[in-house]
């Protein structure tokens, strides 16, 4: 395997239900800047339908304390397995990755929370280029700012 490939994973509680977790960022990607304001401040439909394979996702959000970009295609969702994967196409992201695929898996637990798993799988252009550890980070903190957005009392 080349140094330049590599795969981080993280796994976490979240109160949500993996459903609702799922269907967020499945069909409703456009209100996670609602649910979590001070990551995302847009995302846009740039082609295709929220909810479906081939869906062109324009993300605008707010990492390491920058304002980036990042364009993503919809490749895969598993409305039984609570699983979607993101292709980055273009943006900020790809100024240092060649390829990154995003996977998230939202897991039902049997008191009704989830256990959310974030996967990137990625090649990056140099071996200059740092391993992807604060994106995940910010994914990580982006689904625990969902619950906290739809768990708050």
């Amino acid at each position: 395997m080349s140094l330049l490939r590599g795969k981080l994973e993280a796994c976490f509680g979240i109160r949500l239900a993996a459903t609702q977790h799922h269907e967020i960022f499945s069909n409703r990607p456009n209100h996670v800047s609602n649910m979590a304001p001070t990551k995302i401040k847009n995302c846009a439909l740039h082609g295709g339908d929220f909810g479906q394979k081939g869906a062109l996702l324009n993300w605008d959000y707010i990492h390491d304390g920058a304002h980036k970009v990042a364009k993503e295609i919809v490749e895969h969702i598993d409305d039984v397995n609570l699983s979607i994967t993101f292709k980055v196409i273009e943006g900020d992201l790809t100024k240092e990755y060649k390829e990154l695929k995003i996977f998230v898996k939202a897991t039902p637990k049997s008191d009704n929370t989830s256990l959310i798993q974030w996967t990137l799988d990625y090649e990056k252009l140099d071996e200059d280029v740092p391993e992807p550890f604060s994106f995940m980070e910010f994914l990580v903190h982006l689904s625990k700012d969902i619950d906290v957005h739809h768990t708050k009392k």
